[in-house]
């Protein structure tokens, strides 16, 4: 652990400093939610801060130890996108969680319409961001990386990215409930719905693949074939979730 935190620290020291930024606002949030008993959608207000710093916390880190194999790569535009994009989203999440009130799907007023409206141009500038690294992994050369822990970040970014964008999946019906409302009970924490269809699990399965798979190719793999199945058969359970969950059926019945 000593040498991720080091390494990653010279790799990229200000995204290094911004994911310690997150990693701190979500143990504020989790303390905060012990404070209150204010609840939005049926959970405590200050669970979707708390998730969405700690989701912003990993891929912050993730995209600054990937780019950090990059030849000749300025990150500095990048570092500072992803910080002004996802830092926003980050805040407008918590003071609307101070308030007890929605974030997302909340066009309540002209300018919640409009914050929400900033919030999905947030989400996708960053995406669009995490694509670019994506593709200069496919038109740079790596002598120095084994080529399945190569392969293991392509699909990742390839992965992260369409399953970030089916966010357009719930922001385009706003609601992140097929088949009934929102608020309806859901597993701890995570609240995926456990009566109807929730894209917000295909949103996380998929997401999550930037560290999923390079981890598993890179420690126990090992293999490019393995990697390219690994690849495949997450992705192929992320697609399952989305489509299970567009038939309004859960993933976990409960």
């Amino acid at each position: 652990m000593r040498y991720l935190v080091e390494t990653l620290k010279t790799r990229n020291e200000t995204l290094f400093y911004f994911g310690l930024l997150c990693l701190f606002a979500a143990i504020v949030f989790i303390l905060l939610s012990f404070t209150t008993n204010v609840k939005v959608y049926g959970v405590n207000a200050w669970i979707k801060p708390f998730k969405f710093s700690v989701s912003t916390f990993l891929y912050v880190w993730a995209m600054a130890w990937f780019i950090g194999y990059l030849p000749a790569f300025n990150a500095s535009l990048f570092n500072w996108v992803t910080i002004v994009t996802l830092g926003f989203e980050i805040v407008y999440i918590a003071l609307q969680a101070s308030k007890g009130q929605l974030s997302h799907y909340n066009i309540s007023t002209p300018v919640y319409a409009s914050l929400y409206a900033a919030m999905a141009a947030a989400a996708t500038i960053a995406t669009i961001g995490a694509a670019y690294i994506g593709i200069l992994f496919f038109t740079s050369e790596f002598p120095q990386l084994p080529p399945y822990y190569l392969w293991a970040i392509r699909i990742g970014i390839i992965v992260f990215v369409v399953f970030s964008l089916e966010g357009f999946v719930m922001g385009s019906r706003m609601t992140h409930t097929i088949g009934g409302p929102d608020g309806e009970s859901g597993i701890p924490v995570l609240n995926w719905s456990t009566k109807y269809g929730d894209p917000r699990i295909a949103h996380f399965i998929g997401m999550h693949a930037l560290q999923v798979i390079p981890i598993l190719s890179y420690h126990l793999l090992k293999s490019t074939r393995l990697t390219i199945m690994l690849g495949i058969a997450y992705a192929l359970l992320a697609v399952f979730t989305l489509v299970q969950a567009l038939q309004g059926k859960p993933l976990f019945k409960l």
